[in-house]
């Protein structure tokens, strides 16, 4: 029979699309076995109009059979079949579905969805195949035919004989080249992955004839290879499963299965909505963090299936950076997709879906933190950083979304707490949230800012992560009540007669802290009469909008931006130290010089700062000592 030719555009759209529409060459075997289920689908709707059609699911499935010998790969199915001018119209014209004209003749009846809705997705052979037959026989067609073609040269349509109604794809697979090796499309276990990938949630049985290994009869040392058909999908998805029916072990199971994480995770959400977007989604907190979490190769999203079939591995459109932890997938009819069924259009439906999932998310969080603490804590040590970052991440935005999650140490409760907390406990006479910062809570017990908000009876909250300060900074208030530093330099906390006495002392020794601040010009900001000190001698405050903290890891980040906070060094009046500061002022200057020097290095190593001079901080010492 005489080949006839693509259309003009038609032979264009088939060149590029082998060439470059589809990223992974294994598509193809999930555009082929949509296109069967489709096939499958419309026997299904046919039958709710024709009481002479009995549709019995047991009868329909699809089968998939490699032959390594003659190089062909074959995908049959029981579906409604082809006629001579389906065969002609649909895949003589590329672009042209008839499962899109189907749908939309179909579009008031009840019942399944069809997944092609572009007409490329069977040309996706071409990628991997020299030659594809279709061999289709037609319900209440005139017989069978055959459709036949190499490519963008054009195909043949000729009669042929088929025993059943339905299709038979028929992939004379590609010879292997330099870079790329065909002979794994002929592969058992291939195969099965591939099928187990995308289309494991296809409607109806996938079967493929599996070699297994058996003991040969009357031997029990020598094994025998056998073949037996198997059905290689799972079929009906667990989250297309009523809630009632599923248990814990259930979710577990596919968490597992899916290969979301090693690990148990700690709360699982399954959503099914049935309003403005449908949708199916089952969404897991994970009990531990990925080993990447932090790093560039780490990618975040949700599965993403259309009707069962698998579009995106990886739909980060679906989650916030800081719900990036989340694993699990998203099912939906109403999505747009592009035409090759791998990207999806950024739409309407997916940002609803992005926005319904986020509020779950958030829901299951303040749930967890409420009902289950324990819980919580165990997924804060993981993942409480990435719910900082987020309030930092776009200056602020979400901080509406983040705060009420938030946890820190707690000086009074010895233990994480949440900002509603902290809040629910203030004197009526504090006035502000405070805060103090180091590397561990230890560390941060012993800082002499924290002294005099310690007295007062004020709780403090423990900044031990780089993000902690960064974070509060975005966020200002909580409950219309602000943060402040324990180092800030007006704590905002009413005077007492201690600091009336502090400021007469300052007052009475204005030269000393001026001869003390020209010293240590271009080092600190100012010299002066600490009010926050009780027993410890010396400590840094800072002014302004950057804290020693921030300094601290600002110039710690590889372009090393030289940030400086601006320092004020304090000093305890009722210290025996400023004393000796008092008498080596009015006798000795040199001294003096040497006790500033001293107390200077002091406060810079309470902070955790770098001494610019250590040997002369050693040889300093040794002064005194002498």
């Amino acid at each position: 029979m005489a080949k006839q030719q693509f259309k003009a555009e038609s032979k264009r759209l088939l060149e590029m699309m082998i060439n470059s529409i589809y990223t992974q060459k294994e598509i193809f075997l999930r555009e082929l076995v949509s296109n069967a289920s489709d096939a499958i689908d419309k026997i299904y709707y046919k039958a709710l109009t024709d009481d002479k059609l009995v549709f019995d699911k047991d009868n329909y499935y699809i089968k998939v059979v490699a032959d390594k010998a003659n190089r062909t790969l074959t995908i049959r199915d029981t579906g409604i079949g082809m006629t001579k001018e389906d065969l002609e119209n649909n895949l003589g014209v590329i672009a042209k579905s008839g499962s899109l004209a189907f749908k939309k003749d179909n579009e008031s009846k009840d019942g399944h969805d069809i997944i092609g809705q572009f007409g490329v997705g069977f040309y996706s052979a071409f990628m991997v195949a020299d030659v594809v037959t279709v061999t289709s026989k037609a319900l209440d067609g005139d017989g069978a035919y055959k459709w036949e073609s190499t490519g963008a040269d054009g195909y043949t349509i000729e009669p042929a004989e088929l025993d059943t109604v339905g299709s038979e794809v028929v992939l004379k697979i590609k010879d292997n080249t330099e870079d790329d090796s065909y002979d794994e499309y002929l592969e058992e276990y291939r195969l099965k992955a591939i099928i187990k990938k995308y289309s494991d949630f296809i409607r109806y049985p996938i079967k493929m004839d599996v070699v297994g290994k058996r003991p040969k009869e009357g031997s029990d040392n020598e094994f025998e290879d056998y073949q037996e058909e198997q059905t290689v999908n799972s079929l009906i998805p667990i989250w297309k499963k009523n809630k009632s029916e599923l248990t814990a072990e259930d979710y577990a199971q596919f968490y597992s299965e899916k290969r979301y994480g090693f690990d148990k995770p700690i709360k699982h959400i399954h959503l099914s909505a049935d309003g403005a977007v449908r949708y199916n989604a089952i969404l897991y907190i994970p009990g531990s963090i990925p080993f990447d979490f932090y790093s560039k190769e780490f990618e975040k999203g949700l599965e993403l299936y259309s009707n069962g079939v698998l579009i995106m591995d990886k739909c980060a459109d679906l989650l916030p950076d800081f719900f990036s932890f989340v694993k699990g997938m998203v099912d939906s009819e109403d999505l747009s997709l592009n035409i090759s069924r791998e990207l999806l259009q950024h739409d309407r439906q997916l940002k609803l879906i992005a926005k319904n999932i986020q509020s779950k998310i958030k829901g299951q969080l303040l749930s967890l933190l409420k009902d289950e603490r324990d819980k919580y804590d165990e997924f804060y040590k993981s993942f409480g950083r990435q719910l900082k970052f987020g309030i930092y991440n776009d200056y602020g935005t979400h901080k509406d979304v983040l705060q009420d999650l938030l946890m820190f140490y707690s000086s009074t409760e010895k233990k994480q707490v949440t900002l509603e907390e902290y809040v629910l406990r203030m004197p009526e006479d504090q006035k502000y949230i405070y805060y103090a910062t180091g590397a561990t809570n230890e560390r941060i017990e012993k800082l002499p800012q924290t002294e005099l908000v310690s007295d007062k009876g004020y709780e403090i909250l423990y900044f031990t992560d780089d993000i902690d300060e960064f974070a509060i900074k975005m966020l200002t208030s909580y409950k219309e009540k602000e943060f402040k530093s324990v180092s800030s330099g007006d704590l905002g906390i009413e005077a007492d007669e201690k600091d009336k006495e502090t400021e007469s002392e300052e007052k009475d020794n204005k030269d000393l802290f001026e001869s003390m601040a020209g010293l240590l010009s271009g080092k600190v900001k100012n010299v002066r009469a600490s009010k926050r000190l009780r027993s410890h001698p010396v400590c840094l405050s800072t002014e302004g909008e950057v804290t020693i903290e921030m300094e601290k890891i600002l110039n710690a980040m590889p372009n090393n931006p030289n940030v400086k906070a601006e320092k004020v060094l304090e000093i305890n009046v009722n210290h025996a130290v400023f004393q000796s500061l008092k008498d080596a002022f009015e006798k000795d200057q040199e001294k003096l010089n040497l006790y500033t020097m001293l107390l200077y290095n002091q406060a810079l190593l309470i902070e955790g700062l770098p001494i610019e001079d250590p040997v002369e901080f050693t040889n300093d010492i040794c002064k005194v000592m002498v």
